[in-house]
């Protein structure tokens, strides 16, 4: 906790001068507050009871004046506060989302969707409400409880012994149920994350739900999550909920006993009737901070239970990037072939520039190579196997094999989502761990099996594969993948506006946008994790042409379950259990008669 309350207060921190003038604005409203009460003490003794009404309209108007600067002075360090709090939260929004885009493919495997959302709801309003209202009227509350002590010390010391045995019996039980609480608090927030969790799941994967009939299913599931939130829920509640009456009773009582010795003080002349009269108002009071700090420190224990989980995210370790080398844009001597300067224009030449005294640039061609690359997602399993392989510059790779046999993960070590266990990869010689990521990722394209639209037009979906492209280009590329039909017939075209992930769009519609996008990218390497499985066999054809442009002069891996569309492949891969056990193009593997040759006669099947 000490080190999330430090975390919260270096973002706060920004802020010094505006916290300056709210500090002081809370003290002028706690102070206005208590210095009222004690002028009743004036009021009585030195103008009601002797008959003073024209000194007491005097002090009346005076007491209406603190009492009216303590309201003014509330209300500006409110909206102080609010700005403060907004522009923090404003901050740690801003921090979280950068750091998750800094974070591995690794870590998102690991967590669900609703579970990082949480982290922007439920965690973020958390933060907000007890920076909005709990964080200012704890500092009040404790300023004017501690202004009410000594004030209460002042008038009889005698009487504030019995206040103090009582304060003290009220601290007891707000430690004793602000510990429980916290520990609830807690568990409340992470089953919270899971039921969202677990609902954006089912929401995204209603289909399949409904398909195989698991409504019922789901919804045992669902009573399960659901009902673990419910008993942390009720647990967190209910010793909030069991701190206000405790406190409420011990205030009555104290106050009750405070009268009965206050009054035999007075009458014995021991008490004026004034200070009295103060001193009751001061025990009512004194119990209103501590109450009202109790019910804050429930909102303010969700708070940094929130904080907490969206600190451990700032805290991760971001991706390991180590790499030096970069991507240029390059352009080739007209007498000297192998002679490149680096440029600012598109020359359709790109290089690797080195990170040495000569900036030295090597041409970018797309050979990439494996060599007994050993790669596992946890070290439990190991998924590659000693894995060799080279693609040459332009050539096309395939993959073939069973789920699960190591196709993807293979392409996904290319663009560096997963760091290999052991063996090396290189990129036109280079390791790629020596090529910084971003430079690396922006010379490989790829079309994944999985297609995602961003809400916006067709025309910005397409273009997300290069943010520089004119219109003219976005309709080149469109074409291309044969996605240009389909769209002109739209109603606006490639002003069409998608939502939901492309709701209103087919499987294959969607597929052919995607492969739009790797177009209009024009990467020197070009990865297609089962472009065409979601493209029925007449549009397969259709775009066939328009992949082979898109393929030319490139370095294309190809993973596909169709074998027909490999059939003009370079080289093709057969991988079984994360090892490669045939290779060598389609007429090659026929002759071979092995595993290639099952499956394409059909007389084994893909599992």
């Amino acid at each position: 906790m000490k080190q999330t309350l430090g975390k919260l207060a270096g973002y706060l921190g920004k802020y010094k001068l505006i916290l300056v003038l709210v500090a002081c604005f809370i003290v002028v409203s706690s102070f206005s507050m208590v210095a009222g009460t004690y002028f009743l003490k004036i009021i009585i003794n030195d103008y009601i009871l002797l008959g003073d009404f024209a000194g007491l309209l005097k002090m009346l108007v005076i007491l209406g004046s603190i009492y009216l600067a303590g309201a003014a002075s509330a209300y500006i360090y409110s909206r102080l506060m609010v700005r403060v709090a907004q522009s923090t939260i404003q901050d740690i929004r801003t921090d979280l989302f950068n750091k998750m885009q800094q974070l591995s493919i690794a870590y998102f495997d690991r967590h669900t969707h609703g579970d990082l959302m949480s982290l922007y709801t439920n965690d973020i309003d958390n933060i907000s409400e007890a920076l909005n209202n709990s964080l200012t009227n704890i500092i009040s509350s404790l300023l004017t409880f501690i202004g009410i002590i000594i004030m209460m010390v002042v008038l009889s010391p005698v009487l504030s012994l019995v206040t103090f045995v009582m304060l003290a019996l009220m601290f007891g039980i707000i430690k004793m149920f602000g510990k429980k609480s916290k520990y609830y608090f807690g568990m409340q927030q992470q089953k919270m994350a899971d039921v969202n969790g677990y609902i954006e799941e089912m929401i995204e994967g209603q289909k399949v739900v409904k398909v195989f009939c698991h409504e019922d299913q789901a919804l045992e599931d669902f009573k399960g999550y659901n009902e673990a939130l419910r008993e942390a829920s009720t647990g967190a509640q209910t010793y909030a909920g069991m701190m206000m009456p405790a406190l409420g009773n011990l205030t009555h009582i104290s106050y009750a006993i405070t009268c009965c010795i206050g009054g035999l003080m007075t009458i014995a002349g021991a008490f004026d009737v004034g200070s009295l009269v103060s001193y009751l108002q001061y025990v009512r009071q004194v119990s209103q901070p501590i109450a009202q700090v109790s019910q804050q420190v429930n909102m303010i224990l969700a708070a940094l239970a929130g904080a907490e989980r969206i600190f451990n995210v700032l805290e991760e370790e971001p991706e390991v990037d180590q790499g030096t080398v970069t991507l240029c844009k390059a352009e080739v001597d007209s007498k000297d072939c192998s002679k490149l300067t680096e440029t600012d224009q598109y020359t359709g030449h790109w290089a690797w520039k080195m990170n040495d005294a000569q900036g030295t640039l090597k041409e970018l061609r797309g050979d990439v190579q494996f060599k007994n690359v050993v790669f596992g997602y946890n070290e439990k399993k190991t998924i590659l196997k000693g894995i060799s392989l080279y693609a040459k510059p332009g050539q096309k790779i395939a993959f073939v094999g069973s789920t699960g046999a190591g196709k993807t993960t293979i392409t996904n070590l290319i663009n560096r989502f997963y760091e290999i266990n052991s063996g090396t990869i290189t990129y036109d010689g280079i390791d790629i761990k020596d090529i910084k990521k971003d430079d690396l990722r922006k010379s490989i394209g790829i079309v994944l099996q999985d297609t995602h639209l961003f809400t916006g037009t067709i025309t910005e979906n397409i273009r997300y594969g290069n943010l520089h492209a004119t219109d003219e280009e976005v309709i080149a590329a469109a074409k291309l993948a044969n996605a240009h039909s389909f769209i002109k017939h739209l109603p606006h075209g490639y002003d069409t506006v998608l939502t939901g992930d492309g709701e209103g769009l087919s499987q294959g519609q969607r597929q052919l946008l995607a492969i739009a996008r790797a177009a209009v990218a024009n990467p020197p390497v070009l990865i297609m994790d089962e472009a065409t499985s979601s493209i029925d066999t007449r549009t397969e054809k259709l775009i066939a042409a328009g992949m082979d442009k898109l393929m030319e002069g490139r370095t294309v891996f190809v993973i596909a379950h169709r074998l027909s569309t490999i059939r003009n492949a370079d080289a093709i891969m057969v991988l079984e259990q994360g090892e490669i056990i045939e290779r060598g193009n389609h007429e090659s593997l026929l002759e071979q008669k092995g595993r290639y040759y099952q499956l394409y006669t059909g007389k084994a099947q893909l599992h």
